[in-house]
């Protein structure tokens, strides 16, 4: 990065705090500061829950998931628009009805105080964790990758997060988050088209896409019934349904983001907005990712992509048995581009033949990046291997122009800033309105309430930031996040469907149901990561759902028993 990089990236950034602190700085009651005063149009929601759920994860792990494992992770979304059809139906009319602040408090209404705690409980406890993640995960890439110092690229997302989150609450994470997605998806179209260009220099973008096809890379839909499969179209009708559902139903980030919207239907239509455009985002960034794969099959991919690993390697004892590996990778890249070539000029007749010889020896090449891995973990066992992470940020700062790389880099910070603000602000509320305000001072000036929220906001931000400093390194990002919430989610959604639907359960069963279920999916995952058992994550979340749901039905039948 050059002077012209820093100017475009703190530019951009300081931008987007300033106007968030200035358009929100007579915020003066509740209301106001925790929901907008009602005041958000459908477009400002839209892009306020898209930005919320896009992190800097998203643009920084995404691409590296595309350029790994193909477009099969675009499954994880399907049951998404479905879920936010009935959350538009079923959730935002109550909300709106009992006026509530969160979520949280419609528990109360229906159930008891401790059902309400309960889940206030378990949400605080995920979205904590995710906020630290939030942080920690592109500061760890960040500053690696550009040599800066990893405390300080922490403390200046997290600190710039909090300046304009307690300044403005709720209508200034939402007004700078439309600035925050514009930054975005600019930068994001910017890097796809040169990756297109760089790749036009040896074949068309048809031919591309056919390439990566070849290697199995466009595998968007897999129907395998297999439960161990982290991907499929039925995890994803069934498992994303249900994570999607309660992320968006019941997840405070996110519920308020639309509660501040200035009527139902206004709410309602910026979540038509995210169930129409938000696989298509997904798609084009994963999409991105394998052009990219594309794109080193004709320009030389460093053979780990985590190049401080890499330097640790060439000055310890494995050096030579590393320039051997290395040798080897450089000369299998040269016959992997010529097959590249050859396949995107041959005629259809030929195609199969060139592309199962293209795919051998891409597996070739992959064998020899897991050697490479292998003498890390011989050097090191604690050095995190994965490199995924960083495949798209290599690209960036080695083959985009001066500014356009600031811009890139300004994405990533936007996007950790964006759905960092909307956790801070969501557990802020949750705080002071679930336990503050209901136990601790039940009645007391607009004014205290609003001052007592800014401190908790700074308070989530300090402890976000240091969950973010003592953070340990994890496999890819994407999948770190969504398994925090598959861990969680299933069971508050359980709370919240119970609570709609079946009418004759109290609270006192759904309240013993929910912690035996949230048990329950602990112990799986715990089974799980150990390899006791085979189980994709995002069936956590039908679990801990049907579980929380079934028990709450035999406990209460169990009640009715005792006291006939």
């Amino acid at each position: 990065m050059n002077l012209l990089d820093y100017f475009v990236l703190f530019g951009t950034l300081l931008f987007i705090v300033g106007y968030g602190v200035y358009k929100t700085r007579k915020q003066r009651n509740i209301s106001s500061y925790l929901l907008g005063d009602y005041s958000l149009k459908w477009g400002t929601i839209g892009l306020s829950v898209m930005a919320t759920q896009a992190s800097a994860i998203t643009f920084i792990s995404t691409p590296g998931q595309g350029y790994e494992s193909g477009m099969s992770f675009i499954q994880n979304y399907f049951g998404l628009p479905f879920a936010l059809l009935i959350v538009s139906a079923v959730f935002i009319p109550i909300y709106y009805k009992l006026k509530v602040y969160t979520a949280y408090e419609f528990l109360e209404n229906r159930f008891d105080l401790k059902t309400r705690l309960l889940g206030a409980f378990l949400f605080l406890i995920q979205r904590g964790l995710a906020a630290g993640i939030t942080i920690y995960a592109p500061a760890i890439i960040l500053s690696s990758i550009l040599k800066w110092n990893l405390t300080l690229t922490i403390l200046i997302t997290g600190l710039l997060v909090i300046i304009y989150t307690v300044s403005g609450g709720s209508r200034a994470v939402s007004l700078t988050q439309k600035w925050q997605m514009a930054v975005i998806m600019v930068g994001m179209f910017a890097a796809f088209f040169m990756v297109i260009g760089y790749i036009g220099d040896y074949m068309s973008f048809g031919d591309a896409v056919g390439v990566a096809n070849s290697l199995d890379k466009m595998n968007a839909v897999d129907f395998d019934l297999s439960f161990e499969k982290r991907y499929t179209v039925w995890s994803g009708l069934a498992g994303g349904l249900f994570l999607s559902l309660s992320y968006f139903g019941t997840d405070q980030s996110q519920v308020q983001r639309y509660l501040g919207g200035k009527s139902v239907r206004e709410s309602k239509m910026g979540l038509m907005f995210n169930a129409i455009f938000k696989i298509p985002m997904q798609f084009f960034i994963l999409f991105t990712g394998v052009m990219v794969y594309v794109f080193y099959l004709l320009y030389q991919p460093p053979i780990h992509f985590k190049e401080a690993s890499v330097e640790r390697l060439q000055n310890s004892e494995y050096a030579e048995q590393y320039e051997v590996l290395n040798n080897e990778y450089n000369t299998l890249l040269e016959e992997r581009k010529s097959l590249t070539i050859e396949l995107a000029n041959a005629e259809s007749s030929e195609r199969e033949m060139i592309g199962d010889r293209l795919n051998l020896k891409d597996q070739e090449t992959v064998k020899v990046r897991e050697e490479v891995k292998g003498l890390l973990i011989q050097l090191d066992d604690s050095i995190e291997t994965k490199d995924s992470d960083y495949v798209f940020l290599t690209f960036i700062l080695t083959y985009l122009p001066h500014g356009l790389i600031g811009l890139l880099i300004a994405v990533i910070f936007s996007a950790a800033m964006s759905s960092t603000s909307s956790e801070l602000n969501a557990l802020s509320s949750t705080t002071s309105v679930d336990f503050y305000k209901r136990i601790l001072q039940k009645s007391a000036s607009n004014g205290h309430y609003v001052n007592i929220s800014k401190l908790l906001t700074l308070a989530w931000g300090i402890l976000a930031i240091s969950f973010a400093l003592l953070a340990k390194n994890s496999e890819n990002l994407i999948e770190a996040v969504n398994i925090v919430g598959s861990i969680f989610y299933g069971t508050i959604l359980g709370i919240f469907l119970v609570a709609f639907f079946l009418k004759f359960v109290k609270g006192d069963a759904v309240f013993y149901a929910a912690i035996i279920a949230q048990m329950v999916v602990i112990v799986l995952h715990l089974l799980a990561t150990t390899g006791v058992i085979g189980l994709g994550y995002l069936w956590y979340n039908a679990i801990g759902l049907a579980v929380t749901i079934l028990l709450s039905i035999l406990v209460q039948m169990s009640l009715n028993t005792k006291k006939a």
